[in-house]
């Protein structure tokens, strides 16, 4: 049997693959990053270079959408049905695992929903390098709800980049609240799951037994 490692944003850093346990990895294994992937970005040569390296590792390299991602960017990348969901197809074993899909990994469900709010959105307006599409639209959450119903409102884990905003309060962050972590409170009341994994707040932390934060930490499920 393959295994399934998760980590946290990873923001373009290359240095963040030769880690000690990702290293580890074995062919047909599969690694999810939650969000803030940050490889496709410039869209110039050497990010395509780097992209079709990751695409070349011998293991799954998955990862949901974060705040910090070139949206126009990633929409290029064609839409294709993998394990049960939709993903954009970047390179070789590459792929982004689109929002509100339901993928079988190893005999386990994973619900995923990327996006999130930028917290420095003005900077990043003014510097040309921010989207609108950070945030979900109302029929991505549908979508995700669908699927959902689908099997009946149960998932063994599921992965994003936002926490929901109960996260939050149990770490003291307070902040206003978005639409998204709205969706994910509705999620956190209404969906069976053994563990909800995600990142954003660049800490390793479990939160409570079944709410884990990542950042650098590489653990295996």
């Amino acid at each position: 049997m393959f295994l399934i490692y998760l980590t946290g944003d990873m923001h373009g850093e290359l240095d963040r693959f030769q880690s000690a346990e990702i290293r580890r990895l074995k062919r047909g294994d599969s690694l999810i990053v939650c969000g803030d992937f940050g490889f496709i970005w410039n869209g110039d040569r050497a990010e395509a270079k780097i992209l079709q390296k990751l695409g070349s590792k011998k293991y799954n390299i998955l990862f949901v959408d974060g705040a910090h991602e070139n949206h126009d960017a990633l929409e290029q990348y064609p839409v294709e049905e993998w394990n049960g969901g939709k993903v954009h197809h970047i390179s070789g074993n590459l792929y982004h695992l689109m929002r509100g899909q339901v993928f079988t990994l190893e005999g386990n469900t994973f619900f995923t929903f990327g996006g999130g709010e930028s917290q420095e959105k003005k900077m990043r307006q003014e510097a040309g390098k921010w989207w609108p599409q950070e945030m979900p639209n109302r029929q991505e959450m549908e979508e995700g709800v669908a699927n959902l119903t689908a099997r009946n409102m149960q998932v063994d884990y599921i992965v994003t980049h936002e926490p929901s905003p109960r996260m939050r309060t149990l770490i003291n962050e307070k902040h206003q609240v978005s639409p998204l972590e709205m969706y994910f409170e509705g999620l956190l009341r209404t969906v069976k799951f053994q563990k909800w994994f995600f990142g954003s707040l660049h800490t390793n932390r479990n939160i409570t037994g079944s709410h884990i934060c990542l950042f650098d930490d590489v653990v295996k499920l």
